[in-house]
């Protein structure tokens, strides 16, 4: 059952946290394409898909830095490529913009849309963030744990 879950996450789910939560002693381009190598993906392929996303989400000039050396929104789309690294049917992401300038939480809510109409995917999103919520098909609000109408 335990190992029915983790293949479920592993292969169906991307995640994406307020905090990055990138593994500290691993590089941006390790961090992304472990998702892969997990997966049983050929490390050449699942590197080749690393340098795509972080390409895509304009941080590929990082691809050898350490978390640390980052700065929070650099982090934030490395972290954001991770969650995207297996092609999820399902993305979750917990405040994915809070560590982002305007301009770059608008183009990384577009990219999750398209992503999300490219792949058939869902993309559910927790945000106070009120700047990003024209970028939304549907918008349903939570007030003390309940369902507001």
């Amino acid at each position: 059952m335990r190992a029915d879950l983790r293949k479920l996450r592993l292969d169906k789910i991307g995640f994406i946290f307020q905090f990055h939560n990138l593994i500290p002693f691993l590089t941006s381009l390790e961090n992304v394409s472990l998702v892969l190598d997990l997966a049983g993906v050929e490390a050449s392929k699942a590197r080749d898909r690393a340098r795509e996303l972080l390409r895509y989400l304009g941080v590929d000039h990082r691809e050898n830095s350490m978390p640390a050396n980052l700065s929070g929104g650099e982090a934030q789309r490395v972290a954001i490529a991770r969650a995207l690294a297996n092609t999820p049917g399902i993305i979750l992401a917990d405040e994915p913009t809070a560590a982002l300038d305007s301009e770059r939480a608008g183009a990384v809510m577009d990219l999750l849309k398209s992503i999300a109409r490219e792949q058939n995917a869902a993309v559910v999103v927790v945000t106070h963030d009120e700047k990003i919520f024209s970028r939304f098909d549907r918008i349903y609000n939570l007030r003390d744990g309940r369902l507001e109408k």
